[in-house]
């Protein structure tokens, strides 16, 4: 199942003839895709197994949310991935026909942008876990690489981590759970850290501009 969806944002990126959209950043890659895939699977079964959701479901789940990321709009990704979903489970192996309609409908629906509070608690993991994987080191990371591609100098990284720490304090608003609420302060913490080691490491970098 696994080769299979690297294997299908792979063919994403190579069936496009002007090599996709925004293929230039790092996170537009299959590559990439595949990663945040990985983590958001990891993520999103800890917070299941924590909060007593379907362990199962939430795993294929978060394994298929992002599968049609790189072939189709943004907006109707998630309906695309839980078509994806339909199809392997039903053409894969021996799956319960509850098991496969419960995965494509948390596929279907965590692009959700309402209160966490509406949705099942196997979609509200997968929704955690997808903000989860922005929030810290990783985010962290990919926003100091497009530092690069946007051509700004060193001088500027206090100023994109901070970036990073607004983006995840907004996301973390949303977060119902205590498991993510957990990881999310730490995650959070260690951007803390970061800025204020480069600050004191890197001279210039105005110290004052930022809080806390």
């Amino acid at each position: 199942m696994q080769r299979f969806v690297e294997d299908y944002l792979a063919a994403s990126v190579e069936n496009e003839d002007d090599g996709g959209r925004m293929r230039w950043y790092p996170w537009h890659s299959a590559e990439y895709r595949f990663n945040h895939i990985l983590n958001v699977v990891d993520l999103a079964s800890k917070i299941a197994e924590r909060e007593g959701g379907d362990v199962d479901v939430v795993r294929v789940a978060a394994l298929f949310h992002d599968i049609a990321k790189l072939e189709a709009d943004q907006e109707v990704h998630a309906e695309e991935g839980a078509r994806v979903a339909r199809e392997y489970l039903t053409s894969h192996g021996d799956f319960p026909q509850s098991f496969v309609e419960q995965v494509c409908q948390v596929v279907a629906d965590h692009s959700y942008q309402g209160s966490l509070e509406d949705v099942t608690l196997e979609t509200r993991c997968l929704i955690e876990a997808d903000i989860l994987d922005k929030v810290g080191a990783n985010g962290t990371v990919l926003m100091l690489l497009r530092m690069g591609y946007e051509a700004r100098t060193h001088m500027d990284a206090s100023e994109m981590v901070e970036r990073v720490l607004e983006r995840g304090h907004a996301a973390t608003d949303r977060i119902e759970s205590d498991s993510a609420e957990s990881i999310a302060h730490q995650r959070l913490k260690r951007v803390k850290w970061f800025r204020e080691w480069l600050e004191e490491e890197v001279p210039g970098m105005d110290h004052d501009e930022f809080g806390d």
